[in-house]
């Protein structure tokens, strides 16, 4: 079982904050008072004004799924946010069940599979925890595992923790929403837009689509 001391907490965002710096890809963050040459709603691109309306339509899903979870008692709050992260034996790389993730299998997949079938250019559409946590993936990305690590790898994604500094500055930030240029694990640099997913009130993680932009 794995917890996060709020003292590691803020050791790993000055991490991620210092390694993010010296990325090639680029960060914008939406502000209720921008600052100069910070990009607003007002001047995003068409192609990106679609990403963020599936982002935030997926967040609010998610949301839904979520306290309709705590309203029905079938998990509690504070299991919730207990950030309780238990290792699946023989996976590589590793991953993790939840309190709820089986939860997640069963009410998370079907917003984010309707999410990625908006646009072919998608690449996914993931809900995360603030740790970066993929309690249920796309399925595209949650094939039936084979031991075959290569094909495994590619094919099943889900329940891992994503420690890179863009998922957690994606999974952390505050703002309405936050477009980045990602690396992907392939080396394919595209484009995501993230938006706060707010349990009850409170910062749970963030709603997360990928994406190759438009010519």
């Amino acid at each position: 079982m794995i917890r996060f001391p709020h003292k590691l907490l803020a050791l790993v965002l000055a991490t991620a904050a210092s390694l993010t710096a010296s990325l090639p890809a680029t960060t914008a963050f939406a502000q209720p008072a921008p600052r100069p040459g910070e990009p607003t709603f007002d001047n995003l691109t068409p192609q990106e004004r679609e990403m963020l309306a599936a982002a935030e339509q997926l967040a609010s899903e998610g949301v839904q799924a979520i306290e309709q979870w705590i309203t029905s008692q079938a998990i509690t709050e504070a299991k919730m946010f207990a950030r309780l992260y238990f290792p699946i034996a023989k996976t590589y790389p590793q991953k993790y069940s939840s309190p709820y993730d089986t939860l997640a299998d069963r009410d998370l997949v079907t917003p984010e599979d309707r999410a990625l079938s908006r646009s072919p250019l998608m690449q996914y559409a993931i809900i995360t925890d603030i740790n970066g946590y993929v309690p249920a993936h796309n399925s595209r990305f949650a094939q039936p595992l084979t031991g075959n690590a290569e094909k495994d790898y590619v094919s099943n994604r889900t329940k891992r923790l994503l420690g890179d500094p863009a998922s957690l500055v994606a999974a952390r930030s505050e703002a309405r929403y936050l477009i980045q240029r990602v690396r992907l694990e392939t080396g394919d640099l595209i484009s995501e837009v993230s938006v706060p997913v707010i349990v009850r009130g409170k910062h749970w993680g963030c709603a997360r689509i990928g994406y190759r932009r438009s010519e």
